[in-house]
């Protein structure tokens, strides 16, 4: 019994490392959700502590290619939020606790 009760621990602790995503995001009294253009989140959320260029993606039909960013907010409360936009849309918002 007492290998089961370790092991579920050391499953917990696992999942607790790992990184959560969202579909909205609270920024003060404002909410961010995926699918807002950058410039929202810009305003609702502030400058981000930092934006990372990630490179280029090239749209489904392959006739355009569009800027793939990611921005770091936090930390709020130990937790660091990133976003990623893909051609100033925010196609992701991701959650993970700081070191």
């Amino acid at each position: 019994m007492m290998g089961a009760h370790w092991l579920l621990s050391l499953a917990l602790l696992l999942v607790a490392g790992q990184a959560t995503a969202a579909d909205t995001l609270r920024c003060g009294s404002q909410l961010i959700s995926v699918g807002d253009r950058s410039s929202e989140v810009l305003q609702k959320c502030g400058e981000p502590v930092a934006r990372d260029l990630l490179g280029y993606k090239r749209s489904a039909n392959r006739r355009e290619e569009f800027q793939v960013e990611e921005w770091t907010y936090g930390p709020n409360s130990g937790m660091y939020q990133y976003l990623r936009f893909e051609g100033n849309r925010l196609v992701q918002i991701t959650s993970k606790r700081g070191n």
